[in-house]
Order: C-alpha cells, then structure tokens, then sequence
C-alpha cells in the first residue's frame, strides 16, 4: 500500500498538533507493509534533503514561510509530487490543505481527508481567511473518498453538515517516559512539583495571556508558571507573552522542548493548565494525563471531550475562575490512586497502535471500494 501524505509541515520534532499526529501515526503505518511518503515544509526541518525517519520518506519541498499562503502552496505543490508516484491514495491533514482536495481528484488520486478542527474558529484568523478554510472544510468533507475526525464533536458537526459517513479516529498519546529531576530543572530553577506547566504554540487561542493574568494573581509565591511552546511567527501576542516573563521571574518562556527535557518538564509539574479558546482534540492535555499530572482545563467542546472530572474545567477566558481553579488543585493534589487510573485511561483509550490499525482499515476500504 503506497501512501502520499500533504497538510503537515512534518517532522520529527517539529511543533503543531498536526505534526504530532502525523510523527507518531505514520511509523506505525510504515511497521504494517505502508509505504509512506510525507511532503513536508523544508523550512520547518533541519535537513533540505529528503530522509526516511522510522520507515517513512520525509520530502522537504520548499515554500514561503508565511501562515497565511505557506498551507495552500504548499499543498498544491505537494500534491502534484504525490502524482508522480502514483501513490494507492493521498492522506490530507486539515481543513486549510483540504481545499486543494478537487485539485488532487482531478488528478486521479484517490484521497482521505482527516479533520482536525474548524480552524476557522482560531483568533488569528481574519474574515477572508475564515471564508477560506470553511471552503477548504466542505471541499474535504464533500469530495475526499474518506474523511477522518479527531473527535467526536468534529465528526458530528461533519455529519450533520455534509450528510456523509465519518470516521471518529483521535489523537493518540504515546507512553510516558518518566524523568528524575535534573539539569532541566536546573536550567530553569523549577522545584519537582512546585510549577505550573502549560504546553503549545505561542498564539492567541491558546489562551496563555489568561494564564499569565490568572498566575499573577495567586498568593503562592513559591510556584512558578513554565510554558512551552514557540510562535512560528512573529505577533504581538507572543511579544506580549515575553514582556509578562521579563517582569515577573516566576513565569519562563522555554521556546520549544523536545526528548528527555521536555519529558522531564512534564514528569515533575505540579499542575497541568490548558486554557484554551479552540482545540482539535488537546494533543498536549493528554500527554499530561499521561504522565499522571493533575489537569484542569478551559470547558470548551475538545478539552471536555477527553473527560476530565468535571470541577477540573473553568470558564475560558475567565482568569478569576482559573485563578480559582489554580488555588483549588494547588491545595489539593492528585492522590497516587488518582494518578495511576488517569495513566492507565489514557493508554487505553488513546493508543496510537488502535489509531494506526484504525487508519489502515480505512485505507483499506477506500482503495478496495473506489
């Protein structure tokens, strides 16, 4: 089974929910006979020339790094690639990269649309942009042989705006790898259990600057607040996330952690927040729960989805109530027993062999039946 993938900017090690998806899916795929080749966006990796990485054939293919264009050209340059192998099917990530979906059917190619979220609803995003990726949504979910939601709440919304069948197959989360404290730590002068963490890209729908408010608020001066996570670029949002830090010496910017010292960052935190406006399904907020961190999260659709206990959400946007909320779980940690059946729900519910096996199945049916 020959697969092309477009929509991600790649990997490994590169920053988006997308490509964590696309880094621990795609392996697994290459273990069962796929032969998966990703067209990704050369200015996110570290090499200009194609490599395989754990089976799968990465091809950097150049495009401007810029957010509003790189997407689409990328894609279209993409899929025109992908016609040269003559692929069995091509995988397209995303509403935005689903607007090329026509283009790659009249091609001849057979494609398989994953939905990872209305990336319209995200606060970067003007009204012209907005318009764009809805089309991108109903040219993916109205004209792909198959389409794939991350989550329930995204399927039914497909479902009932496109009539058509979908298939409900989630983020995964790999197992923890637990870290002793060390140099990390170290680096940023964080206590095990003594900091708050919050994890993903410096922009507005994260809603990092609440947390920051929210943090700035508490009486506990011996916590600290770590985010991780980089803008791809430039904004006044993520400038205004750096003046907060320079001002208060309690809340550290890391930029992008990977490997063992991002493992470690996760193995000693206190408290989990994701205080986010939108979300696909929080790739982040699982990884969390798999190391048995206690999390709360903003009560939107996705981050309920995951099934915390329900006084574990606060109000997005309201930073008293996540000040609240942060007072709350500070007093009160997670017990061991607590901790052990998060890590084991998890593993369970959200294993990314199940989540290969799933995706092969539809593979499978689009090329047998089409």
């Amino acid at each position: 089974m020959k697969i092309a993938v477009v929509g991600t900017r790649g990997f490994p090690n590169v920053q988006g929910g997308v490509e964590a998806h696309c880094e621990n899916l795609y392996p697994l795929l290459a273990q069962k006979g796929c032969e998966v080749t990703v067209f990704a966006r050369r200015p996110y990796l570290s090499s200009n020339q194609p490599f395989i990485y754990r089976g799968v054939n990465i091809v950097p293919l150049a495009c401007p790094k810029n957010r509003s264009l790189e997407a689409f050209l990328h894609t279209i340059y993409g899929i025109f690639q992908a016609r040269k192998l003559h692929p069995d099917l091509l995988h397209i990530h995303a509403v935005g990269p689903a607007l090329c979906v026509p283009l790659a059917r009249l091609l001849g190619l057979k494609v398989v649309m994953t939905n990872h979220g209305p990336d319209y609803q995200r606060k970067k995003w003007g009204r012209l942009a907005k318009s764009i990726l809805k089309l991108g949504e109903y040219a993916g979910s109205s004209l792909s042989q198959s389409v794939i939601a991350v989550s329930d709440q995204i399927a039914n919304g497909i479902r009932k705006k496109y009539k058509r069948q979908v298939y409900t197959i989630p983020n995964g989360v790999g197992e923890a790898e637990f870290q002793n404290p060390n140099g990390g730590l170290k680096k940023y002068s964080l206590t095990k259990e003594k900091y708050i963490l919050a994890v993903g890209r410096l922009v507005p729908e994260k809603g990092f600057l609440d947390l920051v408010v929210a943090f700035e608020k508490l009486e506990e001066q011996d916590w600290k607040l770590v985010i991780v996570g980089r803008a791809d670029h430039s904004n006044s949002y993520n400038l205004e996330l750096r003046r907060k830090a320079r001002n208060n010496k309690n809340i550290i910017l890391t930029g992008l952690l990977t490997g063992t010292g991002l493992q470690e960052i996760f193995s000693n935190a206190g408290l989990f927040v994701l205080p986010s406006y939108y979300e696909g399904l929080p790739i982040a907020l699982l990884e969390a729960l798999s190391y048995g961190i206690s999390c709360i999260a903003s009560n939107i659709a996705a981050n309920k989805e995951v099934g915390l206990v329900e006084n574990r959400y606060f109000q997005a946007g309201d930073s008293n109530s996540l000040t609240e909320k942060i007072r709350e779980f500070i007093a009160h940690p997670i017990s061991e027993t607590e901790r052990e059946d998060q890590i084991k729900q998890v593993k369970e519910k959200y294993n990314w062999r199940k989540i290969a096996e799933s995706t092969w199945e539809v593979y499978r049916r689009v090329i047998s039946d089409n």
